[in-house]
């Protein structure tokens, strides 16, 4: 195990007890630690080994596995392997696997505010997300929700900026909205539902043949260098931007409480060094892959990459306020938490603005 794989996205102080437990001939905790052999399963919500989501589970199973020495031994199924996609959450949470990967959206119908710790319409993006987690109160707003269902999340992904997504007729106002059936989940699908769309929820696997088929009109599932892997240029030929809906779709790592608290301290830091790790690495893997996809995407294959219009995007940011606003005040911890973020984004947004916004203005 190499030290820039734990230190990679990590503060110093988590790193260091991460890799006290990576160096050689030590274990980073007293009494018998050393001595903890565990064998783990990991479900996910993706396809084995599908490219960014997919590997990136496999990623953090692998970081574990060696950053422990073995000490922990990550085994992952992919979708419908063992558990189907959105049954992830409550096999982690009554312990027939340790680790689920997936986004905490899909468990809107468990606990309101899940969503909010995934992907909020025109919310936060991932650099901002990531900071809200780590330094603004969110992740132990996050944790809070989850203890009750047995439940440790941490972000381990993220995909940034996605598309807008795929349709297959083109959207020249807002009229065009209704009636579409459009795979998109979480609060996305809500806001649409307010403009009179019809949101279906449906695993990846199945985008391509519901659009083919025409049960589907549109559907929006991650960025280039996903949908082109999925190959929903086949069968969609519009493909918009940008992503109001996901901005910053941060991926959840959750862990079966009792397995993780009993863990000893330094096998405890050395998960927490991995997620944060292969949470970054994810990142970055997305910012490199998806204009080379997208140059495909249109270059080859006569993708037709659009701007949604602008009374579209402006009826979508109404919607959306309205749709966050109802859901804060049908839950109390809703509530917190949509007041936490939004507090926390008007704060990213003041400094943005006199850095990475002006930054991008001045590079032009």
């Amino acid at each position: 195990m190499k030290r820039r794989d734990v230190l990679r996205g990590m503060g110093l102080a988590t790193a260091a007890a991460g890799l006290a437990a990576c160096a050689p001939g030590g274990n980073g905790a007293a009494g018998g630690a050393s001595e903890v052999r565990l064998q783990w399963k990991m479900v996910t919500s993706w396809p084995t080994n599908f490219p960014g989501l997919g590997t990136g589970a496999a990623r953090l199973a692998e970081r574990i596995t060696q950053a422990t020495g073995g000490r922990i031994t990550v085994k992952v199924f992919g979708s419908g392997e063992l558990v189907p996609p959105f049954e992830v959450f409550d096999a982690v949470s009554r312990g027939t696997a340790e680790i689920g990967h997936s986004a905490a959206y899909y468990w809107r119908g468990k606990a309101a505010a899940a969503p909010f710790f995934c992907a909020v319409p025109f919310g936060l993006n991932a650099q901002e997300m990531t900071a809200w987690l780590r330094f603004g109160g969110g992740l132990e707003l996050w944790r809070e929700l989850y203890a009750p269902f047995n439940l440790v999340p941490f972000p381990a992904g993220n995909t940034g900026v996605q598309l807008a997504g795929w349709f297959r007729k083109p959207i020249e106002g807002v009229a065009d909205l209704r009636g579409l059936k459009m795979r998109i989940p979480g609060l996305g699908g809500d806001v649409m539902q307010a403009l009179g769309a019809v949101p279906v929820n449906l695993p990846g696997a199945e985008i391509f043949t519901s659009l083919q088929s025409g049960a589907i009109d549109a559907a929006e599932w991650v960025g280039p260098y996903n949908d082109l892997a999925f190959g929903l240029h086949r069968v969609a030929k519009y493909a918009y931007y940008p992503g109001w809906q996901e901005p910053g779709p941060t991926l959840e790592a959750m862990f079966h409480k009792p397995a993780f608290d009993a863990l000893p301290e330094d096998l405890k830091a050395i998960v927490e060094a991995c997620c944060a790790a292969v949470n970054d690495e994810m990142l970055a893997e997305y910012t490199a892959r998806n204009q080379q996809a997208l140059d495909l995407l249109v270059r080859e294959h006569g993708t037709q990459l659009r701007r949604l219009p602008e009374d579209v995007l402006v009826a979508l940011k109404r919607a959306a306020d309205e749709v966050l606003e109802a859901l804060a005040g049908a839950d109390p911890f809703a509530r917190r938490v949509y007041d936490s973020m939004r507090a926390f984004r008007a704060q990213a947004q003041a400094w943005h603005s006199v850095s990475e916004e002006a930054f991008y203005q001045a590079r032009r």
